[in-house]
């Protein structure tokens, strides 16, 4: 069926950001540049705000593409724990017109709540399109179904890694990427240091689809890029992933961002199979499954994303997989001109996507500096020296990060720019905050009385776990196991846990993580020390992402024989000096501790900031999982 020649004018969002009494920040994808005005209704009242170019900066990023960046300032506070109603007018039609699927119910309009404290929020990683499992951000839109009421929605969605995989994409979503690209006009670029000189070519290629590998340049050495870049793809322990379809452009991550986050770009394009191997044709066939139900469930993802103010931090996969894991994959990624741009490029569309919406004031110079680069594309291609100059900047930025002043104190790591490299040992990996970041923290974190800490990586994780990563760097293979925790480096290990306890440091700490793909909760307490303080690892992951079942029975298993709480082993461990108390989950069996369920965790906070409940709910449709402390 022919599509229309008129795009429709939005195509993707409103996604709610970071929201406060006097400040909102929403994030849209248009066809255009749009004439938008926001309004509001609330216990009475209403107020209709037209977005001028103080408070929206539009970023073109193709013919047909705008990012139209919202940031609204407020005169007068709005009101806290009651339920707002609003809408964003595109020349004049609301939402209920243009995005009917945003809506639950008999609503006219969607809506949020700005409030008092954190008393509930929802969080989770790893959210791959082609992975078998259901969608966990379809729990959140359940809950938020049968949550009509301001108390019973969740404060925030927190996401806290791989919301993208830009490094291991399905044959059958590149393709859907590819038909977005020439669909929308998005901006092509040049390529340097790459056997194609630029984008065309490379979609273009024979070796675009499951091959791309083939298409990197060879080294001095005769060790190609693709076994010096992309090796630490392949991690026969854990897990297995793959390179074959890495996404390279800018162009390619911001078409991947609009199909993850939207159904609107899916009824604009058909993606046909390219032409394929018989065996390659066998698992386009059977990635197009897992896409498809994936694509399907794309309208409640949406709503849940227009009703609830989310923040994002990323980690490897939203960049490439083992991004910064130790000084040896720096001095290697960097010190090409290719691989150079694919961590920009993705990088690029991460700071527009989802890094500028949790603190806007932070990246003013860079989105200018964006701004310009694409308003500036010449026969829709970006200039290559503008593109590799903003991209150095990136590269180079350090304020990731960020706090926000909620009650708990809310505090967001970057885990993966800031790294306390190994000087000596290029291989080994380095820790995930370096001396000056770790300081940072400390000083954010004085004299709160609780702390909500967002680690991608846990904090505590599995010791058996880190023990088999900690073996297999000793050899000198880290790349292998993906040996990237807390613990993996002897100063960040010992300065992280020094922080916990410091005096003026929070009494209560909750720390929310993912990355591992499967969900447990320890209860973490420092030995010989009545007064604390006490720690809670929550971890929950992925959203539709699971450990292989068989091998994390085995882990779990194992990790309960081997470090039991009197075993000797504990002795050896960098957390000896804490107790660490595995809350169960409730529909464990044969004691399990760890938890393999796509899903989204779901945390209950009183008003110390302790946890007063923690639930796992279950993509595939069993009853959520309360992860339980154990008896005392």
């Amino acid at each position: 069926m022919p599509f229309p020649d008129t795009l429709p004018a939005v195509l993707a969002g409103p996604l709610l950001r970071r929201l406060e009494p006097r400040r909102l920040v929403l994030w849209l994808v248009g066809s255009r540049e749009l004439t938008l005005t926001l309004k509001l209704r609330f216990a009475g009242q209403s107020l209709a705000i037209a977005l001028d170019q103080g408070q929206c900066t539009v970023v073109p990023v193709g013919r047909e593409a705008f990012i139209h960046l919202i940031d609204v300032p407020l005169d007068d506070a709005l009101p806290q724990d009651v339920v707002i109603d609003y809408d964003l007018l595109v020349d004049a039609s609301p939402i209920a017109e243009w995005a009917p699927h945003l809506l639950y119910g008999n609503a006219q309009r969607p809506s949020f709540v700005l409030h008092r404290r954190i008393h509930q929020l929802v969080h989770g990683s790893c959210r791959k399109p082609h992975h078998p499992a259901a969608d966990g951000l379809l729990c959140v839109d359940r809950l938020l179904a049968d949550a009509p009421l301001a108390e019973q929605r969740p404060a925030l969605l927190l996401m806290s890694g791989d919301q993208v995989y830009a490094d291991d994409v399905a044959g059958p979503m590149l393709r859907a990427i590819h038909a977005l690209i020439d669909r929308l006009g998005l901006f092509d670029e040049h390529l340097e240091g790459a056997v194609v000189g630029d984008s065309a070519s490379l979609y273009g290629h024979r070796a675009s689809y499951y091959h791309r590998v083939d298409l990197l340049p060879a080294l001095d050495s005769n060790e190609t890029l693709r076994e010096r870049f992309f090796g630490g793809v392949k991690k026969p322990i854990f897990t297995s992933s793959t390179a074959d379809n890495h996404l390279v452009t800018f162009a390619e991550v911001i078409a991947m961002y609009l199909l993850v986050w939207s159904p609107t770009p899916w009824g604009l394009i058909t993606p046909q199979a390219p032409v394929l191997s018989a065996e390659e044709g066998q698992r386009y066939a059977r990635e197009q499954v897992q896409v498809d139900r994936f694509r399907d469930g794309l309208s409640g993802v949406a709503r849940v994303l227009a009703h609830l103010s989310t923040l994002m931090i990323f980690d490897d996969h939203d960049i490439t997989d083992d991004w910064n894991l130790s000084a040896q994959w720096e001095q290697t990624a960097y010190g090409h001109p290719f691989s150079k741009r694919i961590i920009g490029n993705a990088l690029l569309a991460y700071l527009l996507c989802q890094g500028w919406g949790n603190q806007p004031d932070g990246f003013g110079e860079l989105v200018s500096q964006t701004q310009s680069l694409t308003t500036g594309a010449q026969a829709n291609a970006l200039e290559a020296s503008a593109q590799d100059e903003l991209l150095e900047a990136l590269l180079k930025f350090q304020q990731w990060h960020y706090v926000l002043p909620t009650t708990p104190a809310l505090v967001v790591l970057d885990t993966r720019t800031r790294r306390w490299r190994n000087e000596f040992t290029l291989k080994q990996p380095s820790g995930l905050l370096d001396w000056e970041a770790l300081c940072e923290l400390q000083q954010a974190l004085l004299d709160h009385p609780s702390a909500i800490i967002v680690s991608p990586a846990p904090v505590f994780g599995v010791k058996l776990i880190e023990t088999v990563q900690k073996v297999f760097s000793w050899c000198g293979y880290p790349l292998l196991v993906d040996a990237e925790n807390w613990m993996a480096h002897r100063g960040a290990a010992r300065v992280i846990l020094n922080i916990f306890r410091h005096s003026r440091t929070p009494g209560n700490y909750v720390i929310l993580s993912g990355d591992v793909h499967y969900s447990f909760v320890y209860e973490v307490l420092i030995r010989h020390r009545n007064a604390g303080p006490r720690i809670w690892q929550i971890t929950s992951s992925g959203i539709k992402n699971e450990f292989p079942p068989r091998l994390l029975e085995w882990f779990d298993r194992l990790n309960r024989w081997l470090y039991s709480p009197r075993s000797p082993l504990n002795g050896f461990t960098r957390r000896r000096t804490m107790q660490v108390v595995p809350h169960i989950p409730e529909h464990a069996q044969a004691g399990e501790r760890l938890w393999n369920s796509a899903g989204i965790g779901q945390v209950f906070f009183n008003q110390q900031g302790q946890p007063e409940a923690i639930y796992q709910h279950n993509a595939d449709g069993r009853a959520k999982t309360r992860m339980v402390a154990p008896q005392k």
